[in-house]
């Protein structure tokens, strides 16, 4: 995999760029990943100690799911909030990160949400939009098992035209057609350093699953401008920034640690026993002959 992103690394570079850029994407490419091949995916993750990514401290972990047949994504629901590795268990999930946004106190999702055609979850309006917030300009759907990755349309119930049984809202697009999107001034959201998930495809069709840790000293978090630069390094063409903060989760069946890989963070310490309830994940099955448990 370290061929593989400083390759896609050193393209990039020669099509453009900041000289600020460019200094961290070689920190990213020339860091000493950690690779794990686990049921044909790859788990790649990386610990930045000296503030050299960014000028911080980061803990990245990056899932590679190439298109193979019966490697697939599905969409996971718990209508009282649950932890991801939880769901992704009941649902014998080789893989699985946190979903899209929710109410924390009602549990339900607070962007649409529509699994095998059924809908658990519509945008909701914030104080200051009309029709939806800013972090629902952003939809992946499912198709023939692989995310597809949409920009959205600004009506609130846009969502309900699409002919797509597996759907998530969620936001904000992070990279659309190859191109890095624009980010409002958000001091809060946007700009400030936080736990990240997302969801990146590459155009071979490979999907990446990133989780960036925050909140301690050990890993600052990204601002939404650092997480989209490091997708586009690693390749994707497409990618979407999914609820982040404490819900920010991987999981793999059969990994130590109760199959946590990062170190989420409500419990306040850089280890991997902080796991917050969601309301929905993201979590790849393998249905390949001889592999379903």
């Amino acid at each position: 995999m370290r061929w593989l992103i400083r390759t896609s690394i050193l393209l990039f570079l020669l099509v453009g760029g900041s000289l600020f850029g460019q200094r961290d994407s070689l920190v990213l490419v020339h860091a000493a990943w950690s690779r794990d091949t686990l049921g044909g995916m790859v788990l790649h993750t990386v610990q930045f100690e000296q503030q050299e990514y960014f000028a911080s401290n980061q803990y990245i972990a990056v899932l590679e799911i190439p298109a193979t047949p019966g490697l697939e994504f599905r969409l996971g629901y718990a209508p009282k909030r649950t932890r991801t590795s939880a769901i992704a268990k009941a649902h014998d999930a080789v893989a699985a990160v946190n979903g899209s946004f929710f109410d924390m106190d009602r549990h339900n999702p607070i962007c649409h949400l529509r699994i095998d055609g059924e809908e658990y979850g519509i945008n909701t309006p914030g104080k200051d939009t009309v029709n939806r917030k800013y972090y629902q300009y952003g939809t992946l759907v499912l198709r023939h098992g692989r995310p597809v990755i949409l920009r959205t349309d600004s009506a609130r119930l846009w969502e309900r035209m699409l002919p797509d049984s597996n759907i998530m809202t969620a936001g904000p697009l992070l990279i659309y057609g190859d191109t890095l999107q624009p980010m409002r001034n958000d001091l809060s959201f946007v700009n400030k350093r936080h736990n990240r998930t997302a969801v990146g495809v590459k155009p071979d069709g490979t999907v990446l699953l990133l989780v960036v840790d925050g909140r301690t000293k050990q890993s600052e978090g990204m601002t939404l401008d650092e997480l989209s630069s490091t997708l586009h390094w690693l390749g994707c063409c497409d990618a979407l920034n999914l609820d982040g903060g404490g819900s920010t989760t991987l999981y793999l069946r059969d990994y130590p640690h109760g199959g946590i890989v990062n170190h989420p963070s409500d419990n306040g310490r850089f280890d991997h026993d902080g796991e917050r309830t969601v309301s929905n994940i993201l979590f790849v099955v393998d249905t390949r002959v001889g592999r379903v448990r």
